[in-house]
């Protein structure tokens, strides 16, 4: 068997357990247990074998390529069949590259049979991925061009664990030194024939480590979170109940899928219902990708929904019919519930840029303006938002996508099967959120410390703040290690005040933090701003001077502070021109973009 009897069962009862649900908020019930990831693959495959699983333009193709679940599953089991002959069973496989279907491909094969997968993130220096491979015991990597002689002289020099680096797109024969997955997947092909079933007959541990993924922490630490396959298969069963997902959905894939959020939600997820996967050529493509493909779901992060809100905006002011659309989105509102939908017919260029066939976007990994929220379902589509960590597989909270029991001020609802809590609440109510549930991960690799840190009793410590209401939802309020304590013992929440500056349009980016007084205490509160320079130049004009620009940014300042208690006032602006330090998830690594003493 595939699975242990053990797994097996932890899987019915799951299901049964969400499908016991009677709660209004679990909409879609599950009727597909998976024990693993492999047993994931297996059954789905069993179910559409002719279903598109892929889409991707190969290099140097103009039009996309379908490829089916039939020709996964069959290159998968190949691809595996060969990695253990070669020695790499129960070893660390790195996966390393640009997203693509051989990207996946060697994810699942490593996952599913030969041993623990260490997905890597593409952007990250030689020296930094040396590191990593290193600290994670990695055995073999397979890679796209541009990290490839880097791990070739890992492999040649024997560094670490290092034994073999595999190109995605090497061609085959090669000198050796890199080999070419599409012979490695020929030779795997031809053991299969020869009656190797190695890797199609191994069993899957569910609750031994699986997945070895590094966080890209704001604080600089990179650490290995252990994921098992019990803990992917939790989040896969649970989310679709709050989340409409069908075989004939195309997943629109841009984020990178190194990140949790983006190979639990925008991989592994269309892989277990059914659905296709489209790869985005890249953020300039984005348009054109979506009129090529016609996806019908797009995950992102706030900021490329944002861009996208801004680009159809100023082009609706340009052609000055901004005030004709605000007019029929409000009328829409009301016309819907009649069952007239006005969208289609009034707004059909916008529905254009998104391919026509958009049902749901899906935003994660920071709050999303309810604002722009707002503009994706006058639309017509279903806007979601999530709350998730890497600890958590990722999701531990997501918003239904019926939008009449959706709160878009809320991060989510907690998944099914799922605990949360808040514990040390201050006055306000707000607390440190804490998740508990089959998701939550094994631990921090070779961090016992740090892991006893944040896993107390089987619950998880996020290190997020905020509150948990009556309906189960969750509100973000900030990070705990972000939080500003005046000098009266208030909290200030960075991340609330940025994101009331970001609603100015003059306002591209901003971090708020607290200088220091002689004793290392926190004394006032700072923002530090990069204006937006187009609308900036579209009031003051062109170079203008800096001392108006902040002029500009102190007024903006000055209309926030109006309407917040003393406490929570910023004191001073840094106007900034350079971009803020940022990890490769585009966060601000806030305790190097400024020297908090002020002279």
């Amino acid at each position: 068997m595939i699975y242990t009897q053990k797994g097996l069962d932890w899987a019915l009862k799951f299901i049964d357990d969400i499908n016991a649900d009677t709660s209004k908020y679990v909409m879609y019930k599950q009727s597909r247990p998976i024990a693993n990831l492999k047993h994931m693959m297996v059954t789905t495959v069993d179910l559409y074998p002719g279903n598109t699983a892929f889409m991707m333009k190969f290099p140097g193709d103009k039009e996309y390529t379908s490829i089916s679940f039939a020709r996964v599953f069959e290159e998968m089991n190949a691809l595996g069949t060969a990695l253990i002959a070669r020695g790499f069973k129960g070893k660390r496989i790195a996966v390393c590259g640009e997203n693509c279907y051989y990207w996946c491909l060697s994810y699942l094969a490593a996952v599913c049979g030969v041993g623990v997968v260490v997905p890597l993130d593409k952007e990250l220096p030689d020296s930094d991925l040396k590191g990593l491979a290193t600290a994670a015991e990695v055995a073999c990597v397979l890679t796209t061009k541009k990290h490839l002689e880097a791990f070739r002289e890992m492999a040649e020099n024997h560094e670490g664990s290092m034994e073999c680096v595999v190109g995605m797109y090497t061609e085959p024969g090669g000198d050796g030194s890199v080999l070419s997955l599409k012979d490695l997947i020929e030779e795997g092909r031809k053991l299969i024939e020869a009656g190797d079933r190695s890797y199609i007959d191994a069993q899957i541990d569910e609750e031994a480590m699986g997945i070895l993924l590094y966080t890209s922490g704001t604080t600089g630490l990179s650490k290995g979170v252990m994921l098992s396959h019990k803990n992917i298969c939790a989040d896969l069963m649970s989310s679709p109940n709050l989340l409409e997902v069908l075989p004939t959905d195309i997943f629109f894939n841009v984020l990178p899928l190194h990140h949790t959020y983006a190979c639990t939600c925008d991989f592994l997820m269309p892989m277990y219902k059914g659905t296709c996967v489209a790869f985005c050529e890249g953020l300039k493509y984005i348009q054109k990708n979506l009129k090529e493909v016609q996806p019908t779901f797009f995950l992102g992060v706030p900021a490329i929904f944002e861009s996208l809100y801004k680009a159809i905006n100023k082009n609706i002011k340009k052609q000055g019919k901004d005030k004709t659309v605000a007019k029929v989105l409000k009328i829409n509102r009301v016309t819907k519930k009649l069952g007239i939908d006005l969208v289609p017919k009034f707004m059909g260029q916008i529905l254009d840029v998104f391919g026509g066939r958009m049902k749901t976007v899906i935003a994660g990994g920071a709050a999303m303006d309810p604002v722009i929220t707002d503009f994706f379902c006058d639309l017509g589509f279903k806007a979601v938002q999530g709350y998730g960590l890497t600890e958590c597989s990722p999701i531990a909270a997501l918003n239904p996508d019926k939008r009449e029991l959706a709160n878009p001020a809320a991060a989510g609802r907690v998944l099914p099967n799922t605990e949360a809590k808040i514990v040390d609440a201050g006055e306000d109510g707000n607390g440190e959120i804490c998740i508990k549930g089959d998701h939550v991960m094994l631990g921090y690799y070779q961090m016992p410390e740090q892991t006893a840190e944040v896993l107390v009793d089987g619950w998880y410590h996020t290190g997020d703040l905020g509150y948990i209401d009556e309906n189960n939802f969750i509100f973000i309020t900030g990070r705990k290690k972000n939080v500003i304590i005046t000098s009266n013992g208030k909290n200030v929440y960075p991340e609330e005040l940025e994101y009331k500056l970001s609603l100015s349009p003059y306002v591209a980016e901003s971090m708020v933090w607290a200088s220091e007084d002689e004793q290392g205490h926190d004394s006032s509160i700072v923002a530090t701003i990069i204006p937006d320079r187009e609308e900036v130049e579209a009031v003051l004009g062109k170079d203008a001077p800096a001392e108006k620009v902040l002029e500009l940014l102190q007024g903006e300042v000055d209309k926030l502070n109006d309407q917040e208690p003393l406490f929570k006032q910023i004191k001073k602006v840094v106007l900034r021109t350079e971009p803020f330090i940022k990890n490769t998830s585009a966060k601000i690594k806030r305790f190097e973009a400024e020297n908090k003493k002020l002279n």
